[in-house]
């Protein structure tokens, strides 16, 4: 049995139904809580929490993730396509919705735009790495690259620790490919 005692809930552990679980086996999740899913940070680092309440806000997920004070930072929503929305602090989110199980959370007062192989994605954090966005396009790490588009000048590869200031004035605009070898 375990004990939620933030939440005085008691529980078994085979009655917490995990969200990620159920997006994997392709069912919707039961109707009742208590429910399991993933806040991640924005190195795209997860840790699973449980709460009983199936359409919590983006206040009661900050609370979960420890993330005080709450107005300081931004829970954005990995939807099914793997975009991310931001949710604010008093809207909810049904947890029994297919393909919501996971968050990620932000210590930022305002979000940043930038654009990935053609999609536009929300962001709350400054800055990102090139490893974030290869894990954010969903493609292999080890074979492919990830480059900032420059306009009227010759793209620059971004490599994976590198970090790109999300702050500069307009839309960044990235995309991915494989890179290239010369072996032989």
């Amino acid at each position: 049995m375990v004990h939620l005692r933030r939440f005085g809930m008691t529980a078994y552990v085979d009655e917490i139904e995990d969200l990620e679980t159920c997006v994997k086996a392709g069912r919707a999740p039961r109707p009742k809580g208590p429910y399991r899913f993933r806040i991640g940070d924005d190195q795209l680092r997860f840790r699973s929490v449980v709460i009983e309440d199936p359409v919590p806000t983006g206040r009661q997920i900050l609370d979960l993730a420890e993330a005080r004070p709450v107005d300081e930072h931004l829970v954005f929503q990995v939807l099914k396509n793997g975009l991310l929305e931001e949710l604010r602090l008093d809207e909810t989110t049904d947890l029994r919705e297919r393909g919501i199980e996971k968050f990620l959370i932000f210590r930022n007062d305002r979000s940043f735009r930038f654009e990935l192989d053609g999609r536009r994605f929300e962001w709350g954090g400054t800055y990102i790495s090139g490893m974030t966005l290869k894990t954010l396009a969903d493609v292999d790490p080890a074979t492919y690259g990830v480059w900032l588009e420059l306009r009227g000048a010759e793209d620059r590869p971004i490599s994976d620790s590198e970090l790109v200031d999300l702050s500069e004035e307009g839309v960044e605009r990235f995309f991915t490919g494989i890179v290239q070898t010369t072996e032989g």
